[in-house]
């Protein structure tokens, strides 16, 4: 079964017939090109920070975990508007690929980005046990603003080698995903209108309706369920 068969669109939206993608877009609409947006800064800033901070590579490219709260990955991309771009900032938790927590904001600053998206996603899935948080090496990750907000928790932060992408392919491939799904059909006119596609893409379509092969064809939220019965019956 395809992944492509295996996925349903939420009520309402159309679905490609070239893609079989998410999409709210009529028949002719043109599908604008944004690239993924990577920001690096010098491993000197890294070498400054203590231990837990210390910017190596823990996740490795193991993409698995053995239960909720274990490894996330996280990223930021950038979403063209009429009005300018905004910002999106997502944590996935690998063990059944949900989007824990996101942000969509008009600037670049830590705490509209990857702050924002860190605290929604401990409200969401609170730390009962040590977390290894993966992301790429932008300033966005590596500021005092974010790793403040690691500070006193059970939290190894992990960053991708310098230049080398597929140390996060996960969170590149979720933004992959909902570009090709869904941006790439859209011509927002304003962020309002960004704003709205991207929580319906995310919290109502992908999160609950779309299905992972590596979840055994299962979406994020019915493998969470899953996770959580096999919790309480050990």
């Amino acid at each position: 079964m395809s992944r492509a068969n295996a996925a349903t669109a939420p009520p309402g939206l159309l679905l490609s017939s070239k893609n079989r993608g998410f999409t709210c877009r009529p028949p002719d609409a043109e599908a604008s090109g944004q690239e993924h947006y990577t920001q690096e800064i010098p491993d000197a800033d890294h070498r400054l920070q203590p231990c837990i901070h210390s910017g190596e590579n823990h996740l490795s490219r193991d993409y698995q975990a053995a239960g909720p709260a274990e490894n996330w990955v996280s990223d930021l991309t950038y979403i063209r508007t009429g009005e300018g771009w905004l910002y999106l900032t997502v944590v996935l938790d690998l063990a059944d690929r949900k989007v824990v927590g996101w942000a969509l904001s008009e600037t670049m600053e830590a705490e509209a980005t990857t702050v924002a998206a860190w605290q929604m996603a401990v409200g969401n899935r609170p730390l009962f046990h040590s977390l290894l948080f993966h992301s790429d090496r932008g300033v966005q990750y590596a500021c005092s603003a974010f790793r403040e907000q690691l500070e006193g928790m059970p939290v190894l932060q992990s960053m991708s080698r310098k230049g080398n992408c597929w140390d996060n392919a996960v969170a590149d491939s979720f933004f992959k995903t909902m570009k090709t799904e869904m941006v790439y059909h859209h011509k927002f006119a304003t962020r309002q209108q960004a704003r709205l596609a991207v929580f319906e893409y995310i919290e109502r379509f992908y999160n609950r309706k779309r299905r992972h092969s590596a979840l055994g064809y299962l979406t994020p939220c019915q493998y969470e369920s899953l996770l959580y019965n096999q919790a309480v019956a050990a």
